[in-house]
């Protein structure tokens, strides 16, 4: 379990230092007037302008440009601020514990923080988390199997404040034993679990 959690604290600490190098560009190689504009950016993903090199949410695919991706329904959340609904998680009611022990199943797609160059194209890959979210239901077990590396039954004990909005109210939200659905994340969807 130590391994676990020294595990999920890298891939935070990471994810951290991602958030404040990488450009949050996407489509293509930012240029370094974007890598520089966003080094400074603030991590609400809401807070994206047209001159950082982010778009809102709410206009994803709208850009009109010949050739752009088409993006899933709804807003594009990668900065973890928003549900897959598009609304902000509401606050965590005050009954709920200070840290929990979670399992993780994890989709990446391209452009996800750790994702592989040949990582699955956003679409696809909520496909893929809505399917193994059903599965994991009644055998969480067997989707860890399917999902992407840094999948894990138990991942460990998560104190409140660590995770982005939407994971930490999904995360912190959920019953004892209960499977969460599909909820965004800067490393790509997650689907969890709460052990304790």
């Amino acid at each position: 379990m130590q391994k676990a959690t020294a595990f999920l604290f890298a891939v935070l600490v990471l994810g951290a230092i991602a958030l404040v190098v990488v450009p949050r560009g996407r489509g293509g190689s930012p240029s370094t007037e974007t890598a520089t504009a966003d080094a400074g950016a603030p991590s609400d993903a809401g807070a994206a302008t047209a001159a950082d090199g982010g778009a809102e949410p709410s206009d994803a695919g709208a850009s009109g440009e010949p050739g752009s991706e088409v993006e899933p329904a709804g807003p594009v959340d990668a900065g973890g601020t928003l549900l897959l609904t598009g609304e902000a998680p509401p606050p965590l009611a005050g009954e709920v514990p200070k840290s929990v022990v979670f399992g993780v199943i994890l989709v990446q797609y391209k452009g996800a923080q750790g994702a592989l160059p040949n990582a699955r194209p956003r679409e696809e890959a909520l496909t893929l988390a809505k399917q193994l979210a059903e599965e994991a239901k009644t055998d969480f077990k067997a989707a860890v199997a399917k999902g992407d590396k840094g999948s894990m039954e138990n991942a460990g004990r998560l104190p409140r404040g660590i995770l982005e909005p939407a994971p930490e109210y999904v995360l912190f939200s959920l019953a004892k034993g209960a499977v969460s659905e599909v909820v965004d994340t800067p490393r790509g969807y997650w689907i969890v679990t709460r052990i304790e």
